[in-house]
């Protein structure tokens, strides 16, 4: 289901960017360049037409995301976060991890010349 309503509200998205690109503004659109459609329905209707599609497009998408905040798939098993997991993880694997009050290794430095260069 929450598949299903991404792909809904991604199509919904690319659709509205095509209807507010073709919507007459102030100065003329690209609706003014239909003057096929604008002969059939006219140029009020045209107009009209576009605004309710942009409206109902924008609704779908509230209620689509309101929706698709509902259906969310969630883990219920997991009582903690990903992150506070990585990090509860690494702090054992960490080798500098060390608890106070104890002495950190000394590093050992060893200098021993490669062969060739002992000549």
């Amino acid at each position: 289901m929450y598949l299903l309503l991404v792909i809904l509200m991604v199509i919904a998205s690319i659709l509205m960017c095509f209807i507010v690109l073709i919507q007459n503004s102030k100065g003329g659109g690209l609706s003014s360049g239909f003057s096929s459609s604008n002969q059939i329905m006219g140029v009020r209707k045209t107009t009209d037409f576009l605004e309710k599609a942009t409206w109902g497009l924008a609704i779908f998408m509230v209620v689509a995301s309101i929706c698709s905040a509902y259906v969310m798939p969630s883990n219920v098993a997991k009582d903690e976060s990903a992150i506070l997991q990585q990090a509860e993880k690494e702090e054992a694997t960490n080798p500098y991890n060390i608890p106070a009050g104890t002495a950190a290794p000394k590093a050992t430095t060893t200098t021993t010349l490669p062969a060739d260069s002992a000549k």
